[in-house]
């Protein structure tokens, strides 16, 4: 199949189960990539592009951005972790440019013949092969652990990308993912921050700015064990980020709230009212596969996520936790 080279904006098909079946390989992947099954119920559908994942940050290892091929994220299509345990990280999930067609601005709204009735044979295929993948063998305890895009990411985008590869901005403008001056702003964080980096090692502390903190400039806390707070939110109810003051105030000095991290990119929203989305209780390992489950729930909220501003533009767009004793309820609007 030829390379779409698609764009933020436009509009695209999923392919029939039958058709994606064909680019698997058998372990229900294409380039590395598996096809989830929480993706399935997508087929013959027409979404958005909302971002271009031609690079993500690594947070398996740590090893800073890679490149990913010929791969979007689609507008409303998150993992909703039905196969992976009831896994809440919400993932964007990535589709390979392979699972798509290209929708032709004036086409009909009734999808592409070979998209419109899939044979329940191929669809009985597609999802019996994307299911068993999704388990990996038991952990020596016998643990259950699973397999899903984000446990395999190191294997799908295996090539670094450094931060002075600067055709990576370019593809980010050029592609829709971020304007001219989102880009420059990543610029200057990152520049900033490596400059911060080396100044803690060679420079004097009397000569360091902010004490050496990166961009956004969130410090440790306080604590050593961390303070504690419930406010049994409940999807639905309206909260405001207290400020970074207030949250800083909560943390010990790795930046933790009982084993949670505050981070810059999360500071950005701090004094933003949000309406909670979930109450989240579960989330996979990345580096295990591991479903871990949360003594303390933390919540998710809506239009709340990391926007890649402290991360090279990345497009993954990952859904932030929050403590409850981060939050604080606001009364509905009259």
């Amino acid at each position: 199949m030829s390379q779409l080279d698609l764009r933020v904006g436009e509009v695209v098909e999923v392919r029939s189960e039958a058709e994606i079946l064909a680019t698997l390989d058998g372990k229900g992947e294409l380039e590395n990539l598996p096809f989830m099954p929480e993706m399935v119920r997508f087929c013959g559908q027409r979404l958005t592009v909302h971002k271009v994942a031609h690079k993500l940050c690594d947070t398996i290892s740590g090893t800073g951005m890679r490149r990913m091929d010929r791969a979007v994220h689609l507008t409303g299509a998150r993992c909703d972790g039905s196969a992976h345990g009831g896994c809440q990280t919400a993932c964007s999930m990535y589709w390979k440019e392979a699972w798509l067609r290209r929708v032709e601005p004036g086409a009909s709204d009734v999808p592409a013949p070979e998209a419109s009735v899939p044979g329940p044979v191929s669809e009985d295929r597609l999802l019996k092969l994307v299911e068993a993948a999704a388990r990996k063998e038991p952990g020596a305890d016998g643990e259950e652990l699973f397999s899903c895009q984000a446990t395999e990411l190191l294997r799908a985008a295996p090539v670094c990308l450094p931060f002075r590869s600067l055709g990576q901005y370019a593809v980010d403008v050029r592609s829709g993912n971020a304007g001219v001056l989102a880009t420059l702003s990543t610029l200057f964080v990152g520049l900033f921050n490596r400059y911060q980096k080396l100044s803690r090692r060679v420079l004097p502390r009397r000569l360091w700015i902010r004490r050496g903190m990166e961009w956004g400039f969130v410090p440790g806390g306080p604590h050593r064990k961390t303070p504690t707070g419930s406010l049994g939110l409940r999807p639905g109810e309206l909260v405001r980020i207290r400020s970074k003051e207030e949250i800083v105030a909560t943390l010990n000095a790795d930046r933790l709230n009982r084993g949670l991290g505050f981070e810059e990119e999360m500071a950005r929203h701090c004094g933003k009212v949000a309406r909670v989305q979930a109450r989240v209780e579960r989330a996979l390992d990345e580096k295990t596969g591991r479903l871990l489950t949360m003594k303390s729930p933390c919540i998710s909220l809506e239009g709340i996520f990391c926007d890649g501003g402290h991360k090279q533009n990345c497009p993954r767009e990952f859904v932030p936790f929050w403590r409850e004793i981060w939050l604080e309820r606001v009364e509905e609007p009259l």
